[in-house]
């Protein structure tokens, strides 16, 4: 079984799939944590982030250890995960992720995964595991997605509703729902909500 959960940046993917993940007792994988990954390492080495050529040698070391609290990004054995979600690292994922040799890259890590698991990103649905029975995709407003961001993060709500803004029109080759896909406005919903919702979709 695979589970599939995309959505719009901060939207609540992680929380939910990892919630979704320990309810079934399987691990979830973040696509995004690889594409934070790739970004981190390129911009420690200098490298231009829109030049593959100049990123994928960095990625040989580099794993994804699913597990259903949370992953971890090694690189070599060195854990990157502490740092992937910093501000230059956000400012940098998009371009990133917009490169076809990196995003094959990142679908290859994952489809490498052995199932059962819950996968969320941007494009599992549609792309990495299209055949996958069972899809969601996750939304809401900016606002509310900076208020929650905030929370996390003691930054202006204002200037994090930009940055969304921002990253959705970025993203919006990478992000969009499955046609097949259950669609669910995390907005007027808790997370225990959200993830309840998924939960008796799959009973």
């Amino acid at each position: 079984m695979i589970v599939t959960i995309d959505g719009v940046a901060a939207s609540g993917k992680s929380s939910v799939s990892s919630g979704v993940a320990q309810a079934l007792g399987v691990p979830y994988v973040s696509s995004g944590l690889l594409y934070r990954a790739v970004t981190l390492l390129g911009l420690n080495a200098g490298a231009d982030l829109a030049d593959p050529s100049a990123l994928l040698p960095l990625l040989s070391p580099v794993r994804l250890e699913p597990l259903a609290s949370g992953n971890r990004v090694w690189n070599a054995d060195h854990d990157l995960s502490a740092d992937l979600h910093s501000t230059r690292v956000d400012g940098g994922v998009s371009t990133v992720a917009a490169l076809p040799e990196i995003r094959e890259w990142v679908d290859a890590q994952l489809r490498a995964l052995p199932a059962p698991l819950v996968a969320e990103g941007r494009d599992m649905g549609t792309n990495v595991f299209p055949h996958a029975p069972h899809k969601f995709y996750l939304t809401a407003s900016p606002r509310v997605r900076a208020e929650r961001r905030a929370r996390e993060r003691p930054e202006d709500i204002p200037a994090i509703e930009a940055a969304l803004t921002e990253r959705d029109r970025q993203d919006t080759t990478q992000s969009a729902p499955a046609p097949d896909a259950r669609i669910i406005d995390t907005g007027p919903l808790t997370l225990q909500g959200v993830i309840d919702t998924i939960l008796n979709d799959l009973r």
